[in-house]
């Protein structure tokens, strides 16, 4: 009988909260569930908690539970009004945007500070439809985790047809060194050999391929080289919210 009573009140939950759920996560905006900045993650990971633990253990108070909705939803919006009214608080419960992409040079210490890895950025950018670091005036790392990308103003995109330009496919950029390691499974991808890496470092006047942070090869046979420690890093821009 007390299984029975358990489920009962269980259903009866899910019923009731599942409406209140709904119009509260719609009282506290899209921006919520559409961006997830760090304050909007925790108030989204603990109301999914409160809820589900109501949901879960029939011993619970139901009134309790939905009175700690409707605290977490007034404290949301409470937090959001001082965020728009005060930039310190703004600051205070967010992250800054981060430069990880200057002139076509990655920033290694910018990605170290916010825990990115370079296949991290390059996965970001290739989902952005940009193969060619180089091309990349400035690429940033955003609050809410997205990557801004700004290409040069003569690598954005264009109709081609509407200009009657043919482009040959398959121009793509490969990453042959990565944090001073080299990809020889990459190189060898591309008919290319460690030591051909090394000779044209050479050319160059370089000879220890570990002081690159990232090296690309594009179907030109062209190097898109990003160095370790680079002098560009005082030239980023500040971006702040």
């Amino acid at each position: 009988m007390d299984i029975l009573m358990d489920s009962v009140k269980v259903i009866f939950r899910i019923i009731t909260i599942l409406p209140l759920m709904l119009a509260i996560v719609l009282y506290m905006g899209k921006r919520s569930i559409g961006e997830l900045p760090v304050f909007d993650f925790l108030v989204i990971l603990v109301f999914g908690a409160v809820v589900g633990a109501d949901i879960a253990d029939p011993k619970i108070n139901h009134f309790h539970t939905v009175v700690a909705m409707i605290i977490i939803a007034l404290l949301q919006k409470l937090i959001i009004y001082l965020k728009l009214k005060h930039q310190k608080v703004g600051k205070l419960l967010t992250f800054e945007p981060t430069v990880v992409l200057y002139q076509g040079v990655f920033l290694k210490e910018n990605m170290k500070q916010i825990k990115y890895s370079i296949d991290n950025i390059l996965q970001m950018l290739r989902e952005d439809g940009v193969f060619h670091t180089k091309d990349v005036e400035l690429a940033i790392v955003e609050a809410n985790g997205k990557l801004s990308v700004k290409l040069y103003s003569d690598k954005e995109a264009v109709i081609r047809e509407d200009l009657s330009i043919h482009k040959s496919d398959n121009q793509f950029e490969f990453p042959v060194v990565l944090d001073g390691i080299v990809q020889t499974d990459l190189l060898h991808h591309m008919d290319k050999s460690e030591a051909w890496l090394m000779a044209e470092l050479e050319k160059i006047g370089e000879s220890n391929v570990s002081s690159f942070f990232y090296i690309g090869l594009n179907t030109k046979n062209e190097l898109i080289m990003s160095k370790k420690h680079t002098v560009k890093t005082k030239n980023v821009p500040p971006f702040y919210h």
